[in-house]
């Protein structure tokens, strides 16, 4: 369901909105973000944990019932501010996978201008350079809000 590196970017997002938080209660919280139709194992969540304590992002302390509480450290809460564009970015793409997963089919029409976009993106002529590449994520982001309704 998740891209590679997207579970540590939601389970980052998930306790920075309201932290601390058990393992569990990120699962949870998953599930119901994805409408009760998809929630992830806790044999994906628990190691992700683990590692993003390891790596300084996160601190889990004993809740005293044998549970971990995990809390955003300031690195986690940098790490965060530095990846805004890649969290913000899993978010939607979560909200438009818990549309997928309920049965919502989209018009054939709407695939076939996804296929388009995408091919318009990487076949893009000329430099990426930074006011360019800003350029085309502003417009790539406000697409994505547009759809969504957001």
């Amino acid at each position: 369901m998740f891209g590679p590196g997207d579970l540590r970017l939601v389970l980052l997002a998930l306790i920075e909105q309201e932290e601390p938080r058990h393992g569990y209660d990120l699962i949870k919280a998953i599930e119901t973000l994805f409408g009760g139709g998809y929630a992830p194992s806790p044999g994906v969540v628990y190691p992700t944990l683990s590692l993003l304590a390891d790596e300084g992002l996160l601190a889990g302390v004993e809740d005293g019932g044998g549970k971990r509480l995990f809390s955003l450290t300031d690195a986690g809460r940098a790490w965060l501010d530095e990846n805004r564009a890649a969290v913000d970015g899993v978010m939607q793409r979560m909200a438009l996978a818990a549309r997928m997963v309920s049965g919502e089919q989209m018009p054939e029409v709407v695939r076939e201008s996804m296929h388009t976009l995408r091919h318009a993106v990487m076949t893009r002529s000329g430099g990426w350079n930074d006011a360019e590449t800003a350029r085309v994520v502003e417009v790539l982001m406000k697409a994505v809000r547009d759809v969504s309704g957001e």
